[in-house]
């Protein structure tokens, strides 16, 4: 295990020191921000040309913005290249192999919470441009590397910085923020591997429902009591809650996957890919990821209400998760939302919520240089639009660039995805080499 002063001599005892700053941003609050003002003094001695021979600017207090600038006029337009440095909490009663913040090296791979969400993403953006840098390299365009340090609790450090480049008036010619990766078996009928890249973000939107009774003793409860009232609501939001559309991305994904499998399966795709209303209803009726493509999701997440065992709450209320789907907004879910309940006593209360992304074209310049890229660091595997599900900030940079992808360059087991905001999260020093060469590729094939 590396310790916070070994040497640092590849790729993987870096990131273990970047792992073992407990950068939550969930618990700003009980553990201050200290550990994020020592992941950016750490960032700028592990990668000393970066800060060197870049400008980095500081939006808000979480938000790293540097500017490699190039060769050409920045009227171009640059590379964005995107990350976030912070990790969601640990829940201290899970049983990890290694502890979550020590850094683990062991067996080929870096152990601990953000190697793979997003830590791992980051350093191999850091690591190609440092070394391009001590090679005297000077991309054709300018780069910009936005890194923030609140992603995971929808902060303010992406807006600020996408803001910034929108008031300059600088839009960026590609963006490449987290979210899609090299993935085993992208879909339950679809073997073999594919970089998954999403064109399309989902939306992200939180409703709070309250509904409030009589209290009073529990020896005599009404018919329906507030807690009742809230669970029936609940009950009401359930997988069909909203229909299922396959969006364009979607279609687009099928139709490539199509391309590269045979027989049965290659039939099945073809047909899924050029029916997008039978598509969306196979995979509806798969359930789990799949379903979650062609619909918008309903998640409770937390229920209260009472006080103590023998006491009629005079309130009760939970709090429910969506992921929008793209070709539906905030509002027409907020509504689809009341209109399941269908109860006038349970309110609904938005409290935040953002709007699905628009698609990406992949007919483009800037897609076909992230295959490229894709070819020279991972030689075989085909890059596939996708919708991704989960936000991240790169919505903030959607609104006014025309090109902006979601792919982590670093290959991902189904098991290692699980480890996403779970137990055991790791990557493999193979990954992050070859996630380097894929962001290096990017940066010397810019045009």
């Amino acid at each position: 295990m590396a310790t916070m002063n070994a040497p640092v001599p590849g790729v993987a005892e870096r990131l273990s020191r970047m792992i073992q700053l407990p950068t939550v941003s969930a618990e700003l609050d009980e553990r201050g921000s200290a550990p994020f003002e020592d992941f950016v003094a750490l960032i700028a001695e592990l990668y000393p040309l970066v800060h060197a021979e870049l400008s980095l600017e500081r939006h808000t207090d979480f938000g790293l913005l540097f500017r490699w600038e190039g060769r050409r006029q920045a009227a171009d337009g640059p590379l964005l290249l995107m990350a976030h440095y912070d990790v969601v909490p640990v829940d201290e009663s899970d049983a990890w192999t290694h502890p979550p913040f020590a850094g683990v090296i062991e067996n080929g791979s870096v152990y601990g919470r953000g190697a793979l969400d997003d830590k791992g993403p980051l350093i191999v953006i850091l690591e190609a441009v440092e070394k391009l840098l001590a090679e005297g390299f000077t991309p054709a365009r300018d780069v910009y590397l936005s890194f923030g340090g609140n992603e995971e609790t929808f902060g303010s450090a992406a807006i600020a910085i996408a803001d910034v480049l929108k008031e300059r008036g600088i839009v960026p010619w590609l963006v490449v923020d987290e979210g899609g990766a090299v993935v085993d078996a992208p879909l339950p009928f679809v073997p073999g591997r594919a970089a998954m890249i999403g064109v399309g973000e989902k939306g992200v939107m939180t409703v709070k429902l309250t509904a409030r009774g009589e209290g009073g003793h529990a020896s005599a409860p009404p018919p329906l009591t507030a807690v009742r009232r809230i669970a029936r609501a609940v009950e009401r939001l359930g997988p069909g809650t909203f229909r299922p559309r396959t969006p364009r991305a979607i279609s687009r994904m099928l139709t490539q996957l199509a391309g590269g499998a045979s027989g049965p399966a290659r039939l099945l795709l073809r047909t899924l890919g050029a029916l997008p209303p039978v598509s969306a209803r196979v995979f509806a009726a798969l359930g789990g990821e799949a379903a979650a493509l062609v619909r918008t999701t309903v998640a409770p997440t937390m229920q209260s209400g009472g006080t103590a065992a023998n006491v009629l709450p005079s309130q009760a209320s939970a709090t429910v998760n969506l992921r929008i789907a793209l070709g539906e907004t905030v509002q027409s879910a907020a509504a689809r939302v009341r209109r399941r309940i269908a109860d006038p006593l349970v309110s609904v209360e938005v409290l935040e919520g953002s709007d699905p992304s628009p698609e990406s074209p992949t007919d483009t310049a800037p897609f076909a240089l992230l295959a490229e890229a894709l070819a020279a660091s991972h030689p075989g595997i085909p890059a596939v639009p996708y919708v991704t599900m989960q936000a991240t900030d790169s919505r903030h940079f959607h609104r006014f660039a025309p090109a902006v992808f979601r792919f982590a360059p670093l290959e991902m087991s189904n098991a290692q995805r699980a480890t996403i905001h779970g137990v055991d999260e790791s990557v493999e020093i193979a990954a992050l080499e070859r996630g380097e060469r894929f962001h290096r590729a990017l940066i010397e094939r810019l045009q």
